[in-house]
Order: C-alpha cells, then structure tokens, then sequence
C-alpha cells in the first residue's frame, strides 16, 4: 500500500504517522510489519493495491458515492422476477413507521433501563410466529434463515449426540453453503457431516427411497423445505417426519411465512424445529446485512435449553401489570461468550418489530388473502409463459410463489435472454443452469402479490420477442 500521507486521513484520526509509532511502542512491536510475521509469506500480498487518493471534502465524498449508486439498476425502476432467497413482496407504510420510531430504532440493545416497549414488541413478534407456525417457543430473529437452519441442525445434534444430518439436494446452494459453515470443517472435532438427498425429477419433490437409503442411527435430523427452493409444495411432510422419527432423528422443517395462509404449519405434519425467513414479513429487499432468520420448536425444556438466541418471557411485576424480559440469557454468547451453546448477533433484532407490525396488519385474513393472490399469479403467470413456443414449465402441477421455467427449446442460454430482457427493463428469473444443470437451461421465476396482470403479460411479450429465432 502507499506509504503514510503528510496528514491524518479525514475520517481516521490515528493516521498520522507518529500516532502510529506511538501505538507501536505500547504494544512493544518496532513496525508494523511485526504485527504479521505470523503470516506466512506465500500469503501476503506484496503489490500496491489501487486505491483512490483520499477525499477531504464531505461533498465531493458525496458526489463519489450517488456517482457509483447510480450505476445500480433496482426494481423500483425495472420490473423483477427475481427471488431465489431475497422476495419482493409488498412492505406497508407502517412497518417502516414504527419500526423507525425512535424507542425502536435507538433502543435496539442495551440495559433493562433502555427499553421502551422494545422487549414487549418482541414478545409479540414471537407469539404471532409462533401462531403462524404453530409452536410455542420462538427464539429472536438470527442472521438469515442459512442460520437459522445451521443453528437448527447443531441443536439437533447436541440434543441426540448424532454426526450426520440429511439435507435435500434441491437446497439454495447459498443457504446450503452457510449451512455446512455451521457443520464445520471435517478436520474440527464438532464436525457434522451433511448428506444430501436427491428429488424426483417427474415432480421435483424429495426422493423418499434416497431418504430410506440414507437414514440410519447415525442421522441426528432430517431437514426439509416447503415450500422448497425450486418453488415445489413437499406434500409428503408427514411421511418424511414418520421416517425421521422412527430412525430417532428429529425433524426440521424450513418454512417461508408467508405461504402459511394456504399452507399447512410445519407442527401439523410433525415438525419437531421450524427454521425460515423473516424477510417476507416486512422486510424490504436489500443487500450487505441480514434479512433474518428464525427457529421455532415446542416448549419443552429440552428444545428451550439448546436455542443459542435471545429469548423474551412474560410475567407480571409488582403492580399486577404484564412485564417483559429476556430468558435463558445464560446459556447464550453474550451471556456464557465462547462457552455459549452457539453464537449469535443482534444485526436483525430491529427486523423482529418490523415482523411484528407487519403480522399484525395482515391477521389471519391478511394471511390468506395474500397467499391465494400469490398462488393465482405465479400459477397464471406459468401458464402464460408456457405458452410461448419453445418454453415449458418444470412442475406446473403444485408451487408457490416460485417455479422453474425451462429454455432448451428456444436454443439459446438463460444468461443470453435475461441479457435481452434487462435491456427491456426487465429482470428475469435466476438461472439455474450451473447449480442445477440435470435441469439445462432454466431459470427460477418468481411472482408475489406485487406482480399484476399486465407485468405478467409484458413479461410474455419480451419472452416471445427474445426467443424468436
């Protein structure tokens, strides 16, 4: 890198080389170079990294960031058919209100004296999850629902002393990655080995006779998505758990939310923990932090004891009036650090509010209101796009919000005809060609309540238009 500037960098109050010498010395190291000599060679970089001169001026810092912000291309201003993980769904105007209110937003951690209606808010947050799913334990919201579902698999684990846990094969390859982060290294000794299982190519549901093959006494849990990645219902849900109980496995089962105005709750086909997004209630889309996970299970000492979250309980103070603090602190990492039964952070506890007020406005009408609109429209819009000449949908028979439309028949790639369609203002589905290649050229669309008749239609027409021959 460049050596020291005449001055200290404007934003860096300890760049001044003297500083710099003076920090040195209390630590008892003569240069910097000292700091890494643990590192080794091969592993340092030698060259001159190009960074641009530093910007003194508030201003001209500004003009440089809405300068590279502007090269962005967002869905505000381009019609999106993207998901895959993060959804565009429609957020309330008063989600966003109370969420930013001050006693929410400023209050987000702290002491007992800080909170002003923060552990009552989040209290609420877990008991309508909990209806939504139906359970009765609901940790607060972790990092992303990849955490929540390694955090899911660890505890599992830790509960029946097993290795090994069964996961699809048809998982989100980013979530599935986070994942076997969680499941560590098999070099370290609390290594847990992830096993996938196939799916059925004529339905794209779990391969029951693959899960038959894998389970076994050595299986500390079988995990299942509905609906899964590839946007397919996994009606054998109850099956799957029937199987995973009798090799005394317990049963995760990842959920999106929202789907549960039309679908059944995991604890209905025998969920032992439910782990999902909390994006999709209340969350805009966005990059660079965490949408939020969470887990849920039955409240029953065994579960309740291996949850590395935050928990809030209720009870009454000395006036008789409901009081509301945070549980089982002790066994966390704030409360037992590196001894704690797992890590965790405290990047999307703000995002519990939001989930808060946004289950709240909907109600179990709002519910099912939303999840027949979004059935209608991506089961429309399947039909519409199948309809275009050499375009064909994976499994039109049963999905939500999320299906695989096919492209072999127009001979040309996926990433040649999002090109197309993004000139057009349009984003297309995720192309799944790499990650799925059994499936060729397909890609993974995705239509909610936000997407109306005539986005669906001009959609078609682009189809047609970029795959004409």
């Amino acid at each position: 890198m460049r050596g020291n500037a005449p001055g200290a960098h404007p934003y860096m109050a300890n760049a001044l080389p003297e500083t710099k010498q003076a920090m040195l010395a209390e630590i008892g190291a003569r240069s910097i170079e000292e700091l890494f000599h643990q590192i080794p060679a091969d592993h340092r970089f030698r060259g001159e990294l190009k960074l641009p001169a530093a910007m003194r001026s508030e201003a001209e810092l500004k003009r440089h960031l809405l300068g590279l912000l502007r090269r962005n291309r967002s869905c505000e201003e381009n019609l999106s058919f993207l998901g895959a993980g993060c959804w565009q769904h429609h957020v309330p105007a008063i989600v966003d209100e109370i969420a930013g209110r001050s006693e929410f937003l400023t209050s987000v951690w702290g002491t007992s004296s800080s909170d002003h209606g923060r552990n009552q808010a989040w209290f609420e947050f877990t008991s309508q999850l909990a209806e939504l799913v139906r359970m009765d334990f609901v940790g607060l919201p972790v990092y992303s629902w990849g955490c929540a579902a390694g955090h899911a698999l660890r505890m599992a684990s830790r509960l029946n002393g097993r290795r090994e846990v069964l996961v699809p094969r048809a998982t989100c390859p980013e979530r599935l990655s986070v994942i076997r982060n969680y499941c560590e290294p098999e070099q370290m000794e609390s290594h847990i080995k992830v096993t996938l299982v196939d799916y059925q190519p004529g339905n794209g549901r779990l391969d029951l006779a693959d899960l038959k093959r894998k389970l076994g006494p050595d299986i500390a849990a079988v995990y299942i998505e509905v609906p899964g990645y590839l946007g397919t219902i996994e009606s054998q849900g109850a099956e799957i758990a029937r199987m995973a109980r009798a090799a005394g496995a317990e049963m995760i089962v990842g959920v999106d939310p929202i789907s549960l105005g039309v679908l059944a709750a995991p604890a209905d086909y025998g969920a032992d923990i439910v782990v999902g997004t909390t994006q999709t209630l209340g969350i805009h889309m966005f990059a660079g932090g965490g949408l939020g996970g969470f887990i849920a299970s039955r409240d029953e000492d065994r579960y309740a004891r291996e949850y590395p979250t935050l928990n809030v309980s209720i009870t009454s103070s000395v006036k008789g009036e409901p009081a509301f603090g945070l549980s089982l602190l002790h066994q966390s990492s704030y409360g037992l650090r590196d001894k704690g039964k797992d890590w965790t952070g405290n990047s999307t506890y703000l995002w519990a509010i939001a989930s808060a007020v946004y289950m709240s406005a909907l109600g179990p009408a709002g519910f099912r209101e939303v999840g027949e609109l979004i059935l209608a429209q991506s089961h429309f819009a399947a039909k519409r796009i199948a309809s275009v000449p050499g375009l064909s949908v994976a499994w039109p028979g049963g999905f939500f919000k999320e299906f695989v439309v096919r492209f072999d028949g127009t001979g040309k790639s996926v990433a040649a005809i999002n090109r197309a369609l993004a000139a057009k203002g349009i984003f297309g589905g995720k192309d799944l060609s790499a990650e799925f290649p059994e499936l060729g050229q397909s890609a993974l669309y995705c239509v909610t309540e936000i997407h109306s008749a005539e986005d669906i239609e001009r959609l078609v027409g682009a189809l047609a238009e970029v795959v004409r021959p």
